[in-house]
């Protein structure tokens, strides 16, 4: 099979690519390699899928949110199946530059969409999160929720995609399925986030920032994890047979949680870092911050019947993992 991925010199993007070669598949990766984090992460992942996949991994350097840029780097090279994992990721980012998520996360993943339509692909996965359920009080989160409440502009986007999504569903029968990723982590995970922070600054004997002091639960969920999860959705394109599907469309569109069905106190993470660090952690405890959820809490019934995902990785192995591949890579 031959699938071209979006954002693969990102974190999920990467580990996807990784596990398609692995298994055969032929990988065209894009990626527009912006500096929001550090691009020499995001090289060192391209480096290592280039070195494994040989002549069955193509990189292409653009930026989806430009129509005519894509299809001119795309020009005569067919792909089957599409995993659209590029976006402008990140909560709190938002506030300060919305305009990077209209561009990438709306415009992108329309053109992502009509890209699809007209090269009449057999599937399209997207990548959602599991923030369109804003402050949702009702716990575990379930595909059959209402999400119409975000609490930041990146969960704006997200759900827009889903509703785009749909409209594509209905209109060109595109089968596509949707996946809201629940607190991603693991070896090459992205600097950005609370557990590479948290794991950098206890190491550096700096203090780590603890949000609505430390009163925070999160649905973390290992990478391999969710890489069996996105591969399961890729090989599996929801029928158009009018039966309704998972988050509630008739169309070919499913929607699905992608999480750990576990939500783990903050604390208890932290706890875990300081064992895998050797060393205490100095918490600066802070207020809630604006656009942050209190909870996460992933239903993932519909995956695991449908899909028969399951994951397996607890925190308690997950996250030494994570420490471990963190000493390494900054001791390279």
């Amino acid at each position: 099979m031959r699938v071209l991925v979006t954002g693969a010199a990102g974190f999920i993007g990467a580990a996807l690519a990784e596990k398609l070669l692995g298994r055969g598949d032929t990988v065209i990766g894009v990626d527009n390699l912006n500096d929001y984090y550090p691009v020499a992460l995001k090289q060192a992942r391209r480096q290592r899928l280039s070195q494994q996949g040989g002549n069955r991994f193509t990189f292409l350097h653009f930026d989806f949110a430009d129509m005519a840029g894509m299809q001119s780097a795309l020009h005569g090279l067919g792909f089957d199946r599409i995993v659209h994992l590029g976006a402008q990721a990140g909560v709190r980012y938002s506030l300060e530059n919305p305009h990077a998520y209209v561009q990438s996360n709306l415009a992108g993943h329309l053109n992502l969409l009509e890209l699809a339509r007209h090269a009449r692909v057999d599937h399209m996965v997207y990548a959602s999160s599991s923030s369109v359920y804003g402050g949702n009080a009702k716990l575990p989160f379930a595909v059959e929720d209402r999400v119409d409440h975000p609490v930041s502009l990146y969960a704006a986007t997200k759900r827009a995609d889903e509703l785009m999504s749909e409209t594509y569903a209905h209109l060109y029968r595109l089968p596509l399925t949707g996946l809201r990723f629940f607190t991603v982590y693991g070896p090459w995970g992205r600097p950005d986030m609370a557990l590479w922070k948290f794991t950098a600054n206890i190491l550096s004997g700096k203090p780590i920032p603890v949000f609505n002091h430390g009163d925070m639960y999160r649905d973390f969920t290992y990478i391999d994890d969710i890489i069996a999860g996105v591969i399961a959705a890729l090989d599996h394109p929801p029928a158009d047979d009018g039966a309704e599907k998972a988050g509630g469309s008739v169309k070919p569109h499913a929607l699905y949680n992608i999480g750990n069905h576990r939500s783990e106190p903050l604390m208890k993470v932290i706890g875990l870092l300081e064992e895998s660090c050797g060393r205490k952690a100095e918490l600066e405890m802070l207020d809630m911050q604006p656009g942050d959820v209190h909870r996460t809490y992933a239903d993932i019934t519909a995956i695991a019947r449908d899909l028969g995902y399951a994951p397996t990785t607890s925190i308690e192995e997950g996250v030494p993992k994570f420490v471990d591949w963190f000493r390494q890579y900054h001791a390279d």
